[in-house]
Order: C-alpha cells, then structure tokens, then sequence
C-alpha cells in the first residue's frame, strides 16, 4: 500500500518516466568490446538491424550507428539534452562547429534552443580490453519564452561537480553527486545560461545518490509544487518512506516532506530529477519539442531549409582521434582541455 508521502511506482523500461520540466531520460548501459581501428567494436556486427540496433545482443547495441556505436547527426530545437557519463566516453561534433569528448563522470548540458545538428558517438578507445559505457541522457523542457534561444553547451567536467556526503547514526556513508540544484551548502555548477535550471527559484535538482548497504537517509524537503522522481539503478532492495522498491522501479514522491529511504545489504545507486513545471502545453515529435502542433510543423520546414547550420564534419558520425583526451571547443572558438 502507498503511504501520502509516494504518489506513484512505475516499473523502467529503456525510456524512464518523467515529470515535467523533464521530457524523457534512458539509461544506456553497454558492455562493449575491444575497440578497432575506427573505434567501432573489434566483433562482428553480423545480424544486428545496422542504424536502428536498439536490442541488447551480446550484451551491447549499436543504437544508429554503422560502424561506431551512437547517434550520428540528428537535429534538435526547443528544450535541453543534459547526458551524464559515468563510465565510458562520448564524442560530441555539432552544425555550429562546436565539439568535445567527455566521460567517466563528466556530464555536457546542451540547450538545442532554435536549433542545431548534433552527433553523440561512443567511441571504444581501448583495443587491449573492452570498453564498458554507462550514461544517463535527460531530456528538460525550455518554457515558451526561451524556445528560439541561441543554441549553447556547457561542460561541467566531473573535477568540479561537488559531492554532498554525511554519515547516517550508525556510521553508514551516504554521496550525493550534485549535477543540478543544491543540497545544504553544496551548490551545482552552472547550466547553460538559458535553462529552466538557471533559475534557482525552479529548483530543478539532477543528483545520482549512492547509499552504503544498510545506509539510512532523509531526501531533504523542496517546495511544494515541486515534481520529484527517484529512480533506484543499481542495488538489491530499498525501502521507500517505508515502502519496498523494486530495483529498477520509479518512484514519484510529494516534495514538501523529508523521505526516509533505508538500503540493505548492497550499496544503492539512483537517480533524483526534480523541479518547478513549467505547465504549458508540450507539442513533441521526434526530435522537436515547443508549445503547438503549428510549431512542429515549422520546425520541420525551418530544418529542411537550413539544416540549423548544416554539418561542417568530414561524416555524419564524426568521432575524433584516439589519442585526442577529454576536451571541449566551443563556438565562438573557445577550447578547454582535461
């Protein structure tokens, strides 16, 4: 039975449910091979459905990709991708020349806004071992106003995410990565300038949660109207506000009240999204996202004429050299490197 603290369990599939401002989240997890020369895996690819492989066989997919594993150019206009790598690596290239490789802990915010083309490639960097892959990809809406803003990225590398981390009463470690909002006096990087999560009024919170087995640990409260969602990754068995949950399940919970959540015997890991709805009307198709149907249409014609920039890469999935690190270009020209 529920308790008013939880208003719905949903069980996860590929795509999770989310709550407005949010629009979608996967988990892809991927136990690739050792990588060849083009940095797709060094393992036949005889049998897959090449450019739609979305079935886990033996243990990996090649989502649109050909050769390498990933998503060759795509256009987006209207609301935000914000992907969190936890292992693994991912190769960014866009229609306005801007690029990066980022992973193992590092999360790239990127705000389509009037639009833009991008590729998000997972290239296997290793060719002596396999190339494991985990990442979250979290769609967040943009309200009206900011649908026709200039397209952006941020990259917030994982050196400077802060971790909020106490000890429950029996000594028990509980980690909280704060990717979005804030957690006492532990304060998220910046989004991208033109975010539903820029305001901190929204109070739009991305954490990834870890509790030590037997860890007890108390969600601080948000306001009221916030919509919050947990989603329980990685464990054996939690409990809720004194409820059961299921491993990969979600759970929506009233924000206004501290919940309890009491691990067992593994360590726990999972997702928290939360944040202020926007509450207007969402008209989606495919990769498009504003406020009517009209819009969507527009859209679409706008893409066919301008291609949002067009793609100034030798391929439509570009991946840069093996030995290139972790970095970001920017553009206006901009370069980071880590």
């Amino acid at each position: 039975m529920y308790n008013r603290l939880i208003t719905n369990i949903k069980p996860m599939g590929f795509n999770w449910p989310t709550i407005d401002p949010f629009l979608f989240c996967v988990h892809h997890l991927d136990n690739y091979p050792a990588g060849n020369d083009q940095l797709g895996p060094a393992a036949s690819l005889a049998g897959r459905n090449l450019g739609q492989d979305f079935t886990t066989k033996d243990g990996w997919r090649m989502y649109h990709g050909e050769i390498i594993p990933g998503f060759p150019a795509h256009p987006h206009r209207g609301f935000e991708t914000v992907t969190v790598v936890l292992n693994g690596f991912v190769d960014h290239s866009d229609s306005h020349g801007a690029a990066g490789r980022y992973g193992n802990g590092d999360v790239q915010w990127m705000t389509a806004g009037a639009g833009l083309q991008h590729a998000e490639m997972f290239p296997l960097l290793h060719k002596d071992k396999d190339n494991p892959l985990e990442l979250f990809q979290i769609w967040l809406n943009l309200p009206q106003r900011k649908k026709f803003c200039d397209p952006h990225y941020a990259m917030l590398w994982a050196e400077d995410i802060p971790v909020y981390s106490e000890k429950d009463e029996n000594g028990r470690s509980i980690e909280i990565t704060v990717i979005a909002g804030r957690i006492g006096n532990v304060t998220a990087p910046d989004p991208a300038p033109d975010s539903w999560a820029a305001d901190s009024k929204n109070e739009v919170g991305i954490w990834l949660i870890k509790l030590e087995n037997s860890a007890k640990w108390a969600v601080p409260p948000a306001s009221p109207e916030v919509n919050r969602t947990l989603y329980f990754y990685r464990g054996s068995d939690l409990n809720v506000a004194g409820i059961a949950l299921n491993l990969y399940n979600a759970v929506e919970l009233l924000a206004d009240q501290p919940v309890i959540l009491e691990n067992g015997s593994d360590d726990a890991y999972l997702l928290l999204l939360q944040g202020q709805p926007i509450n207007e009307p969402v008209a989606q198709h495919g990769p498009f996202v504003m406020n009517t149907t009209e819009e969507i249409h527009q859209a679409f014609a706008d893409y066919r004429t301008t291609q949002f920039g067009g793609w100034p890469w030798p391929g439509y999935d570009n991946v840069h050299p093996r030995d290139k690190g972790r970095f970001a270009k920017y553009a206006d020209g901009r370069q980071e490197m880590r």
